[in-house]
């Protein structure tokens, strides 16, 4: 192979480096976090403060071990309100003719899988049947409560996406210019998601002005991080934006698994990422009375403002650019082919 064809072989190559990485981490971040969900203190509760109530609650605690954490309550009302609350995600009622379980499949329905599986055999094994009641059920129009983890993923897309095009598309615009234009992109998505959530799909029968705010604060913290990160990676703008907002987000945001049902990694960034501020903030809203709405908005903040940081950071760090590059006698203009080189490996991400 001559010198001549070595060179454009050796930039195709570069260029692929993006996307293999994308596929070998969306493997490992999916795969890790969805193909074998286990419970690990998958939060349960016995109901009742007699002798049966208690023996259950210690052979039950005794032969889950570190899958569930078992707790005594009071009364069936306690227990309601633990689960309204999304404190346990099961509770069970010994009864000798007709045990109870209770559930909140809106909170998770493959936690309350899991819970009735956990109950089941106690029920079976006194040969008596189980009743499932489930005091927070998702609309008939989301029967397993995971649309809105599908609504997560647009409004994502939609928003990462939009970054690669205006690092691109709008590589020669001031950064006010646009920020102005991630700021309209923003309120676009949110727009979409808001539709998606409520006329197209319904699964927001109501608080519908909830679910687009905190669509649009989701959005712009991505745009604006996005937007700041393109300054100084550049072309690698578009990997990194998937790892930090598609595979470390979609795995933990709680939509599809809760984290009692995955491992401690992705349950430790539940607890602060931003797709779970988002999946958390509008579930409690739609279905839990607000609870815990307060923490999801302060989530989702926070990650805007991170984003208007590291683009006023970007701002400054552009604007020393344009004034070395007007002091020098003859500034070199950039290879022509490099810009297009930059957007062609953006627009894999797209």
């Amino acid at each position: 192979m001559t010198a001549t064809a070595r060179g454009p072989l050796r930039h195709v190559l570069v260029h692929l480096v993006t996307p293999l990485l994308m596929c070998l981490g969306m493997g490992l971040a999916y795969m890790s976090a969805f193909v074998t969900p286990e419970p690990h203190h998958l939060p349960v509760a016995v109901v009742g403060s007699d002798a049966r109530a208690h023996d259950v609650t210690r052979s039950l605690g005794a032969r889950a071990g570190d899958a569930l954490d078992v707790r005594p309550l009071a009364s069936r009302a306690e227990a309601v309100d633990e689960l309204k609350s999304l404190d346990i995600s099961g509770a069970y009622v010994p009864d000798a003719k007709t045990p109870e379980l209770l559930i909140a499949s809106a909170g998770s329905d493959m936690s309350a899988l899991a819970t009735e599986k956990a109950f089941t055999p106690l029920a079976a094994a006194q040969g008596a049947p189980l009743k499932v009641t489930d005091v927070a059920a998702p609309v008939d129009d989301d029967p397993t409560g995971q649309g809105l983890f599908f609504l997560l993923v647009a409004v994502s897309i939609g928003s990462y996406a939009s970054v690669a095009a205006l690092g691109a598309a709008g590589a020669g615009l001031r950064m006010r210019t646009r920020a102005a234009l991630a700021a309209g992109v923003s309120l676009a998505v949110s727009v979409i998601g808001a539709a998606l959530a409520g006329p197209v799909f319904h699964l927001a029968h109501h608080g519908l002005a909830g679910v687009w705010a905190m669509a649009w604060l989701y959005s712009a913290g991505i745009l604006f991080i996005g937007l700041g990160l393109h300054t100084f990676l550049k072309r690698w703008t578009t990997l990194v934006m998937m790892i930090l907002f598609v595979m470390l987000n979609f795995t933990s945001s709680g939509g599809l698994f809760r984290p009692e049902l995955q491992n401690g990694f992705y349950g430790s960034l539940h607890s602060f990422w931003n797709g779970a501020g988002f999946v958390e903030g509008v579930r409690g809203q739609l279905y839990f009375d607000g609870h815990d709405l307060g923490r999801s908005v302060l989530t989702l903040v926070v990650w805007l403002a991170a984003g208007l940081t590291l683009t006023a950071v970007a701002a400054l760090r552009e604007r020393g650019q344009r004034a070395a590059a007007l002091a020098a006698s003859r500034p070199a203009a950039a290879p022509a082919g490099e810009a297009a080189e930059e957007e062609m490996e953006e627009s894999v991400g797209v």
